[in-house]
């Protein structure tokens, strides 16, 4: 039997090494983290290949349950597919253990408030952009590309590719504004 842990922060700007310190005391000796969003269990690849890995009789940890999943329906999926193949699931500041009904119990209901703290920031979020719309301050989220400098580039020779990189967009994003033979100004 071995103890896996998993950290998660959902930005860029946070840190998991306080969770990594607890795993670690938690007696894990392999911890996989990662800075996504818990929304959505897709693009998650270091959970990924964390459930890919574990065996029966081995255990999942995390700190708090809220790391793993935010909706009730990835955490079910979780826990069932854990379950399934005789992994259990404990969380170091929460009693959670699915080797117990009370830990089961525990962690259902820890589920259902997180998917629901979820949706209250949805909604808040939702109420603010509605609010800033009918003031006519709302703009949108911020510009992913710089058309002018897309533009620029090409105009400069430069390959798609190093483009792409240079501005952190997608090469299928640079060939969109390559223009195409039959746009050329007409002589």
């Amino acid at each position: 039997m071995a103890l896996f842990g998993y950290a998660r922060v959902s930005t860029i700007d946070q840190d998991v090494g306080i969770q990594e310190a607890a795993l670690r005391n938690a007696g894990c000796q392999t911890i996989r983290s990662e800075k996504k969003s818990g929304s959505e269990r897709g693009g998650r690849t270091e959970l990924q290949t964390l459930l890919d890995f574990l065996r029966e009789g081995d255990t999942l940890v995390v700190t708090r349950i809220d790391r793993l999943a935010r909706s009730m329906k990835d955490l079910q999926d979780i826990v069932h597919e854990l379950k399934g193949r005789g992994v259990t699931l404990k969380a170091t500041e929460q009693p959670i253990d699915t080797g117990t009904a009370a830990g089961k119990a525990f962690l259902d209901m820890l589920g259902v408030f997180a998917e629901f703290e979820t949706n209250l920031r949805r909604e808040r979020q939702a109420e603010g952009i509605q609010a800033a719309k009918a003031r006519g301050v709302y703009k949108g989220g911020k510009a992913r590309i710089d058309p002018d400098a897309v533009r620029k580039l090409i105009a400069e020779g430069v390959k798609p590719a190093h483009i792409a990189r240079q501005l952190g967009i997608s090469r299928g994003t640079v060939y969109k504004f390559i223009p195409k033979p039959n746009d050329a100004p007409a002589t």
